[in-house]
Order: structure tokens, then C-alpha cells, then sequence
């Protein structure tokens, strides 16, 4: 049998033999395309290249590249365990040309693959050509030798491809293998198409035309190819099977999930076996790449993923969480061809089981409500939309997860009466999804990009340099020239400029020349994440292309801007020394007064985890070690021990930094193109100010180094100064002598308090009046000053011993406001309702409501000044009652 790894080396190892270039899978969130929130197809990081805005330096790739398909246009998770063929995740393997190679080389490359290299028979294959394009249709029958009835035309959509309304386009030719009649369906483009027989397994496009708003315009100039087959199918072919999950990637998963679950694969539970494979591997690669639960936008449907799972886990009878204890099984089996997968390995189960821990806590409650809407519900009915927003909003059940509850026993949901809801409660939050979480690249720096190619950055060795004006940009416009008064982007063909980029915020500085021109630069951008644009304020004179200017970055700013930098890579090393290697970061911002540094960690950290953490760092800039700096490619670097992030794109070539001192391993070595000190006794002094959540599961610190450590610590040394001064101590003696203070302060508040409670009990002037009848009944009422509303319930009990059989009553007066307490002994409850007279003291005091019980109620008013009044109006109301 050939492994689903054996085809996947094997597809890109053809290729790469063929004169393609070996490409590894970009990140599932696209760094080239806002409108989606996931990749979900194998061209998504090239899309740029068909288009023409991006120049690589080769002009045929292949790769296998990671998708999501789990929300917008394209969601697959409703339909996923109960198909043979939906995922949430799956691997698009492709090969592309960029204006290299066209039709006949596409067809021949796939038939060759298919057919002699893996050995596919010819008579299970069929073939698909858009209804007008006879070349590919003589080009397949030349090729392949298929009879004409096995090329069959598509007229519809299906066969016809574009990259959206405009843009590249082009007929498509599929794939597709036969099964086997003894399986219900028949060929592409009968009427019996939508059946299983026959499954399409790979798609050629053919982008040779340009369209404008879905017409197609005219041809392009390089005609392109892209081709997508899912490694999943392609494997249930190879291997004998009709269905995905019999395949010995999801075998070994389902295996796994069924020895932890104890339960077998029929039926029901085999749906539940699925849904927990497939969404491990969805969860488990998005999580690798960055992406951690959360209530809106990508980490919204991580979470939508991992809660279906943890939900069929719980339907198979899983006690404990379950996801966590199967990460180990899926980096067996695809670790190898991901390697973020090994790395991210402690964040990935410290992620799963950290939400299934929090899931379980609610899943009983929201089960509960939706069996009880359930007892009402015929089968073919909808349970309300009302009901499904009430699990979504209090229980935080995704609608989907809903929905295939009840989807069980054969119900459905009122969706429009879902949205209905949700509509009405959040209808801010109701936009949809617009952007890939990077800003769109705008067009201009593509065409500078091509033009002059990537900015030499020369800061990591100076602060200073010659540079010739390449480009200026106005209003998102090049220019000629610019003048005084002016605010522009400047390109040069080298800069010693930092772009912010990596959490650093980019240089500031001044350009000049001999002739009078000064701009003063207030921030360096990075488009494309290879050009440095500076953004100056033109000051003096004026400035135009091809001009050599000097460039000066503030110094100053820069030294502190790096020593904060470098002090976030130590800072990650020692939270990852003492909390785990589950941590990683998770963001970061470095700037000349300050650092902030996001990471993952379920808690907060301790008193004594922060010093810990501090000790270590500053232990390392005492060692006052020599940064070291190499160039590597990804893959050597990380082999060599370097610490890469999670869902970040590296080029070709990485920067490998290294710091601290050495035993059996550098204490931080990171993939990093910042700029950073030169030893670590640069950065003097760190220390951590704060640190507090940013969501769940993830942490921030934020911290000081240098001067702005030492001044943060000397003003804090004043304040305990002068702290000691008021207190007449030595700041040796301050915690000692405020710890006697507050002990005293509460011994003389008991003591204020016993008192305002005693003489609300008796002694002084109205409290002398003692009990009085009423009613017929015994009534000791009073308006107190300065009694605590706290302080009223437990006094009015001991007014009701005091009375034996009757009603007490105390109107507490506290800066200008007032509270009110009524106490009924137990034999004139029957009777008498001490919320009745509450209410209309209440009243009085200019409140509203009160409420307790028969024998004690409570409230309160704004009116202070009413206390008799509302003691009088009290009193009425129980002369009202009759004994």
C-alpha cells in the first residue's frame, strides 16, 4: 500500500525532477489576499505571481499546501463525518507555471504521473474539457489516448475558472476515476453526476484570458497554469478505498480516538471518530500557524471546529478531554512533511485541553436546555431561532454545533430566526468577515517592487549612509519631485532604516544633502515586507528622483528601540524556562520608551514567577554576552535550534540571532530581522511594570530597560520615600509601619461601628423613646447617622429580641443618602410584610422598590434629608394594617 506520505513526497518529487521549484506550504492565513480568512486552495500564495504584481525567481513551482475550508464561500464543516469526501482540512497538492509551460505540457505532466509513475489503469480514468476548447479536447485524445466518449465537454461554470470578477481566467479540464459500478452514480455531466461512482481528483486550469466584470476581455499575455488535487482523494484511490477516512492517515487517527474512547466505529460513533480526525488536524494546523480560539474572526471558527469535536468526544463517552491525548498520534503521522507541527507541539495540547476543560463546564448546562426545547418538537420540526441564540450567546455553542445535535434525531434549526436574534442583540458585531488580519499591499509598491527591486537595508551595521532616490510617493501617487511643506514616502536603493516590521516600530531620523534639502523622517513603513519606505516632512528645499541624499536615523531612539528588542527574545526564553515549553509569542511591540510582549499561557503569572522571570533576564545582561547574527535558510536554522513563530513567513533566507550564555544549548536563539544590541549588557537593566490578560490564553507583559528602568525604579524609590517621611519611619520600616496602620484603622472601624450600632439600639435622644404601639403592636423605629447599610440587618435582629413579639425598623443616613431596614418577628408575619413597609419608606427617600422577606426587607433612597418622613410614612403604612 503507498502511504498518504509517500504520495505526497512522490507528486513533489515528480515535479521537482521536472524542473519545478519545491515549495513549501505558506501559513493557512494568507499574507497575499484579504478577502479571505483562510487559505483555502493550492494557487492562494501565488496569486500575486498570476496576476503580475510579484516577480519570483522562477517561473514553475509545485507544492502542498495546507487549506481550510471551515467559514465564508467555502465551508465544508456541517457536512464533515457524514461524507466520504468533506473536510475541514485537507492538502491541495498543485504544480504551476507563470507564463512557462501551457496545455500540452499540463495534460502530459498529469497523465504521466497518473498513469506511469503511480500506475493508475487508463479504463478508471475520465477526462473533462470546457465545451469550446477544442485544443484541450485534441490534446487529451492525443495525449492520453482516451476514447472521445471518456473526453467529455462541459458547458457550465464548472469547467470555466477565474480568479473573480477580474482578473486571470480560463477553461478547466478534470479528472475523474471510476470507482466502480457497484457504487451508485454516473460520469461528469450525466444526470446521474452527483452520485459517488466517479470523483474528481484533479483539476488543470488554464489561465489564458483576461476578464472585466465576469466578461472576458481578452487574452493574457502569459498564459498560466494552475492545477489542485487533493491529496486525501487521491490517497482512498491509490489505496483501494472509496471513502477519505479509510485511509491509513485517518485510519491511525480514528485508531487512536477509539483506544481513548473505548468504542468502536459503527454507526454513530464512526460519525463521531471522523468529526474528532478530521477537526484535530483543523485545529491542531491552525493553532501551529497562529491562530488561537477566540470570540470573533479566525479564532472564532477555531473555536467552532474544537468544540464540535469536543462535543462528539463527549457523545462517545469521554470523561476527560480527549483532543490533547490524540496530538501525539497526528504528529506521527504528518510531523514530518510539517514540521510546525513538532514545534508547535506543547502549544497545541496545552490550547485543546485548556478549551475542552472550559467547554465541559458549560456543555452540560446548554445539553439540558436544548433537551428540554426538544420534549416539544415533532421529528421534521425546527427547534426555534430564539432557542439556538440562547445556546450560542449564554452557552457559547456554536449554531453548527447546534444543529448537528439535532440533526441526529432527525430536527432542524429556524436559521432565519437565529440571525433574527442575533441581529437584534449584536447587530454592531454582525459584519462580515473583510480582510486577512494584513493590510491589503497597495498596488504602487508592486510596481516599485518590479521596477527597482527590494530596498539593501543597511542598519543592522550603521546608523547612517548615502542613498539614492528611487521613488517618491504622495497621496499614494509617485512623483517627480516633492517640495518644502510636503509629506511623502521616500524610496532609496539602500537605507539605514528599520521598517516597522516583527512588533519594532520602524526609524526615525533626517535626510539632507549638500544643497540645503532636510526631511525630517517620522516613521519608516515596510511594504511588501521588502521595500523600506520612509515617511518624511520635507523642511527645507526639495527633493526629486535620482537625487543622493544623506540619511541619519535618530540614534538615540534606535539604541533604545533595539535594547528593548533584544530584551523580548531573553524575556521569551525565560518565560519559556519557567512556565513551559507551551509558551510562545503571540505578539509584541518594541519602541524606544517601552516593550510589550504577548505570549501563550493559560494563567496569570504569580509575584513569584515575575521575579523569577526578571532575575533570569538580568542575569543574562549581567553575563553582558556577544549577540551573534547568522544567515541560514528556515529549515537549517530551525534544525540548529532556532525558535520560529508560529504562522510567520520566512523568506529564503532567515536571520538566526543568538544571546545569552551557552551550556548545552545558547539560551536564546530566534529567527529574528530586527535590529538588536551588540552584547546584552546593552540593555543595562530590565524590569517588568505590568502584566494582565489579553485574551483567553494569552498573557502580556509589559517592561523597561535601560535609563527608563532605572528612572521607573528611582521614582518608586521617592515614593516609598516619601511614604517613609509622612510615616515618620525609616523606608526599611514603611511595609511593617502600614501594616500597623490598617491593623489599627480596622480595630477603630469595628469600633465606630459597635458604636453607631450601639447607639442605634438605645441610649441618646430618640433611641430613649423605646418601643411604642402601633397598631395594636409593638414598633421600635429610629433614624441613625452614619450605620453602615451592612450593619442594619444584623441590628434589627437583635431589635427584634429586644422586642420579644413586633416590627423594627432603622433609617440609616450615610452622605446624604439613606437605607432602610424592616424587621418582623416570625408570629406577625402572617399579618404584617416587612416589604410593604419598606416600600413606602422608600418612597419617601426618593428610591424605588425594596424587597427581602416577610420578616426582613431592605432598601434605600437618594433623599437623606427624608429620614423622619420616611420613618413616618412607615409607621402609616403599618397603621394601615389591620391587627
Amino acid at each position: 500500500m503507498t502511504s498518504t506520505n509517500d504520495i505526497r513526497r512522490s507528486f513533489l518529487d515528480y515535479f521537482e525532477g521536472q524542473g519545478h521549484e519545491r515549495v513549501q506550504s505558506a501559513p493557512l492565513v494568507p499574507h497575499n489576499d484579504p478577502t479571505l480568512m483562510f487559505v483555502n486552495a493550492g494557487m492562494v500564495p501565488f496569486k500575486n505571481v498570476f496576476t503580475g504584481l510579484e516577480k519570483r525567481d522562477y517561473s514553475t513551482a509545485t507544492s502542498s499546501q495546507k487549506c481550510v475550508r471551515a467559514g465564508g464561500k467555502h465551508n465544508d464543516l456541517d457536512n464533515v463525518g457524514y461524507t466520504a469526501r468533506h473536510h475541514t482540512f485537507f492538502e491541495m497538492l498543485g504544480n504551476f507555471s507563470f507564463g512557462d509551460y501551457f496545455k500540452e505540457e499540463a495534460i502530459t505532466h498529469a497523465w504521466t504521473l497518473l498513469t506511469k509513475e503511480w500506475g493508475l489503469p487508463t479504463d478508471k480514468l475520465t477526462a473533462t474539457v470546457y465545451h469550446t476548447d477544442d485544443e484541450a479536447f485534441d490534446l487529451w485524445r492525443k495525449i492520453s489516448g482516451l476514447p472521445e466518449e471518456r473526453i467529455i465537454r462541459i458547458a457550465t461554470k464548472d469547467n470555466f475558472w477565474a480568479m473573480g470578477s477580474d482578473g486571470p481566467c480560463g477553461p478547466c479540464s478534470e479528472i475523474f476515476y471510476d470507482h466502480g459500478d457497484h457504487i451508485e452514480g454516473g460520469p461528469p455531466g450525466s444526470p446521474n453526476e452527483d452520485g459517488d461512482r466517479f470523483v474528481e481528483i484533479w483539476n488543470l486550469v488554464f489561465m489564458q484570458f483576461t476578464q472585466a466584470n465576469d466578461e472576458v476581455v481578452g487574452d493574457l499575455p502569459k498564459p498560466s497554469i494552475d492545477t489542485g488535487m487533493g491529496l486525501e482523494r487521491i490517497a482512498a484511490v491509490m489505496q483501494g478505498v472509496h471513502d477519505n477516512y479509510d485511509i491509513d492517515l485517518f485510519k491511525a487517527l480514528i485508531a487512536a480516538s477509539q483506544e481513548l474512547t473505548k468504542t468502536g466505529s459503527d454507526g454513530e460513533s464512526g460519525v463521531s471518530h471522523r468529526v474528532i480526525a478530521d477537526h484535530l488536524r483543523s485545529s491542531s494546523f491552525l493553532i501551529a500557524d497562529g491562530v488561537l480560539p477566540a470570540n470573533e474572526g479566525r479564532g472564532y471558527v477555531l473555536r467552532r471546529i474544537m468544540r464540535r469535536a469536543m462535543r462528539h468526544a463527549h457523545l462517545l463517552g469521554s470523561s476527560d478531554p480527549l483532543m490533547h491525548r490524540l496530538v501525539p498520534e497526528l504528529v506521527s503521522e504528518m510531523g514530518g512533511a510539517f514540521p510546525e507541527l513538532v514545534r508547535a507541539q506543547p502549544l497545541i495540547e496545552a490550547t485543546l485541553e485548556q478549551e475542552e476543560v472550559r467547554f465541559r463546564k458549560t456543555l452540560a448546562n446548554g445539553l439540558k436546555l436544548l433537551d428540554e426545547a426538544k420534549k416539544d418538537m415533532d421529528e421534521g420540526a425546527k427547534l426555534p431561532g430564539e432557542t439556538a441564540f440562547k445556546l450560542y450567546d449564554t452557552y457559547g455553542f456554536p449554531y453548527d454545533l447546534t444543529e448537528d445535535a439535532l440533526r441526529r434525531e432527525g430536527l432542524e434549526v429556524d436559521r432565519d430566526g437565529f440571525d433574527a436574534a442575533m441581529a437584534k442583540q449584536k447587530e454592531a458585531a454582525r459584519a462580515a468577515w473583510k480582510g486577512s488580519g494584513e493590510q491589503a499591499s497597495d498596488e504602487v509598491w508592486f510596481d516599485l517592487a518590479d521596477q527597482h527591486g527590494a530596498t539593501e537595508f543597511i542598519g543592522y551595521t550603521s546608523t547612517s549612509g548615502e542613498g539614492v532616490v528611487q521613488a517618491i510617493v504622495r497621496d499614494g501617487q509617485p512623483v517627480d519631485a516633492a517640495g518644502e511643506g510636503d509629506s511623502v514616502s521616500i524610496l532609496l536603493n539602500q537605507t539605514p532604516f528599520y521598517g516597522e516590521s516583527g512588533g519594532q516600530v520602524g526609524d526615525a531620523g533626517q535626510l539632507s544633502t549638500n544643497d540645503g534639502f532636510l526631511a525630517i523622517v517620522e516613521d519608516t513603513a515596510k511594504p511588501l515586507g521588502k521595500l523600506h519606505a520612509l515617511q518624511a516632512k520635507i523642511a527645507k528645499g526639495g527633493v526629486k528622483v535620482g537625487d543622493t541624499v544623506h540619511q541619519d536615523v535618530d540614534v538615540d531612539r534606535r539604541d533604545r528601540t533595539r535594547a528593548n528588542h533584544s530584551a523580548t527574545h531573553l524575556v521569551h526564553a525565560a518565560l519559556r524556562n519557567i512556565l513551559g515549553g507551551h509558551v510562545t509569542q503571540k505578539g509584541s511591540l518594541v519602541a524606544p520608551d517601552k516593550l510589550r510582549f504577548d505570549f501563550s499561557h493559560p494563567n496569570a503569572l504569580t509575584p513569584d514567577e515575575i521575579k523569577a522571570i526578571e532575575a533570569e533576564v538580568n542575569d543574562e545582561i549581567r553575563a553582558n554576552e556577544t549577540v551573534g547574527t547568522r544567515l541560514m535558510t528556515p529549515d537549517d536554522a530551525v534544525e540548529a535550534g532556532a525558535l520560529a513563530l508560529f504562522g510567520e513567513k520566512y523568506g529564503d533566507e532567515v536571520r538566526v540571532l543568538s544571546m545569552g550564555r551557552t551550556t548545552d544549548k545558547t539560551y536564546s536563539v530566534e529567527l529574528c530581522g530586527g535590529t538588536h544590541v551588540r552584547a546584552t549588557g546593552d540593555i543595562q537593566l530590565f524590569k517588568i511594570t505590568s502584566e494582565s490578560a489579553v485574551s483567553s490564553g494569552v498573557r502580556r507583559i509589559e517592561a523597561l530597560t535601560g535609563e527608563a528602568a532605572r528612572q521607573w525604579l528611582l521614582d518608586r524609590d521617592a515614593k516609598l520615600r516619601a511614604a517613609a517621611g509622612a510615616l515618620k519611619a525609616s523606608p526599611d520600616e514603611v511595609p511593617e509601619r502600614i501594616a500597623a496602620l490598617v491593623d489599627n484603622a480596622r480595630k477603630l472601624e469595628k469600633e465606630l461601628a459597635d458604636a453607631k450600632k450601639a447607639l442605634a439600639m438605645g441610649g441618646g435622644g430618640q433611641a430613649d423613646a423605646g418601643p411604642e404601639e402601633v397598631a395594636g403592636r409593638k414598633f421600635l423605629g429610629k433614624v441613625v447617622e452614619g450605620l453602615e447599610p451592612k450593619a442594619l440587618r444584623p441590628t434589627i435582629d437583635e431589635m427584634k429580641g429586644q422586642l420579644g413579639s413586633g416590627i423594627a425598623a432603622l433609617v440609616a443616613v450615610n452622605d446624604g443618602r439613606a437605607s432602610v431596614a424592616v424587621g418582623v418577628t416570625d408570629d406577625l408575619t402572617g399579618d404584617v410584610s416587612a416589604v410593604d413597609l419598606v416600600r413606602a419608606a422608600v418612597e419617601k427617600l426618593g428610591g424605588k422598590g425594596g424587597g427581602g422577606r416577610p420578616d426582613m426587607a431592605q432598601g434605600g433612597g437618594p433623599d437623606g434629608d427624608a429620614a423622619d418622613d420616611a420613618l413616618s410614612a412607615l409607621k402609616d403604612a403599618l397603621s394601615s394594617v389591620s391587627a
